[in-house]
């Protein structure tokens, strides 16, 4: 039996995951978590064999949440769950640890298909995204996207920053102080030539890493 924990923002996404993985066979679902600071902490206390991890997510996310757990807990497995295929994030994501990348509209099969192929110990990509990541030329990666500028930091606090957390809410959540998490602004401001918030949501927006519907 596979253990799997959820892990999304979303109770409603949460809850559907749970029911359809209820119909698979040889796969228990044993808790879910709203953020990646919980993902962290359930997974020590129920070491699922493989979580689902959802990327765009308040606090922490997926991708250092998935790099802590990868670290602390090499033997629970993750799977990036997302709504786009973005290559920023799927790179990212596998960079962390992750052992898998699918999409939310994945289906049912494949999701299942997912989880059993990473539990023994394969890889697993959406085929859409690793076509994506096949046909992207490496040589062109800033051109392609300019937040591959950022460090892993500071695209975490970027992601922070639209995602409308405070410059304190940002600083208590990754335990730095609010003049780090200034200084990180600045140079992500300075890096994709943005002037303010608003300028660099626009931005995240206009490449795909913040989604219109949360």
């Amino acid at each position: 039996m596979t253990r799997v924990l959820i892990v999304d923002d979303h109770v409603l996404v949460r809850t559907g995951i749970e029911k359809m993985l209820a119909e698979a066979e040889g796969i228990e679902v044993v808790g879910q978590a709203r953020d990646g600071e919980e993902a962290i902490r359930l997974t020590r206390e129920l070491l699922p064999e493989v979580i689902l991890m959802d990327v765009k997510m308040p606090g922490i996310g997926g991708v250092e949440a998935t790099r802590k757990i990868s670290r602390a807990h090499p033997e629970s497995l993750v799977i990036g769950l997302t709504a786009s295929g973005d290559d920023t994030f799927v790179q990212r994501l596998l960079q962390a640890g992750a052992k898998g990348y699918l999409t939310k509209g994945s289906s049912f099969e494949e999701v299942v298909r997912a989880i059993r192929l990473v539990a023994s110990g394969q890889h697993y990509v959406d085929p859409t995204v690793a076509s994506g990541l096949i046909a992207r030329d490496p040589q062109n990666n800033h051109n392609n996207n300019p937040f591959s500028q950022l460090s892993e930091r500071e695209m975490q606090v970027a992601l922070m920053i639209v995602n409308c957390q405070k410059v304190q809410e940002i600083a208590d959540s990754l335990f730095v102080s609010p003049r780090t998490i200034n200084t990180y602004r600045y140079r992500i401001f300075e890096k994709l030539e943005v002037r303010n918030d608003v300028e660099l949501t626009h931005l995240a927006l206009r490449y795909k890493l913040l989604d219109v519907t949360d």
